[in-house]
């Protein structure tokens, strides 16, 4: 592949999985939560919902464990924790196994909204790939297969 159609075709694959994550995650804005949770939930940016998420989905993780999974420096990792634990959304505590790592977790009263915001992002996928018909969905996987295995290869 030529170098203008590589760049051209990554530029492509980037600005449209730029308008996917746009579409789906900022889905967690309008609705969720009720008083206090809802305005805390409400006014979250893209990184600590990126953030949350990722947390939520591993029931709890170690500091150093989010920032690999992140792609992010532990000290960025650190400061994002400390906003969210702040807000009362994480709680931070160390690993009864091992008191030297600290673990990080979705604090209770957050879980029930966060678990919501996760269905409405699956809802919205599933829409799209309703849309999309099977035989392009098919594709669509068989492509990210691919994508991750490389991604994977490079860590």
């Amino acid at each position: 592949m030529e170098q203008n159609d590589a760049r051209r075709l990554a530029r492509y694959i980037m600005t449209t999985g730029k308008l996917i994550r746009d579409r789906i995650v900022t889905l967690h804005n309008p609705h969720f939560g009720s008083g206090k949770s809802k305005q805390v939930l409400k006014d979250l940016s893209l990184s600590q919902v990126q953030t949350i998420m990722t947390i939520y989905s591993c029931g709890q993780i170690s500091m150093t464990a989010l920032s690999k999974q992140m792609g992010v420096s532990p000290p960025s990792s650190s400061a994002m924790v400390d906003r969210l634990v702040e807000k009362g959304i994480l709680i931070r505590k160390h690993s009864q196994k091992d008191r030297r790592k600290v673990m990080v977790q979705i604090a209770p009263p957050f879980k029930t909204h966060i678990q919501m915001i996760e269905e409405t992002i699956l809802l919205r996928f599933v829409d799209l790939v309703e849309k999309l018909g099977q035989e392009t969905t098919v594709m669509w996987c068989d492509v990210l297969e691919k994508v991750k295995a490389v991604l994977e290869k490079e860590q």
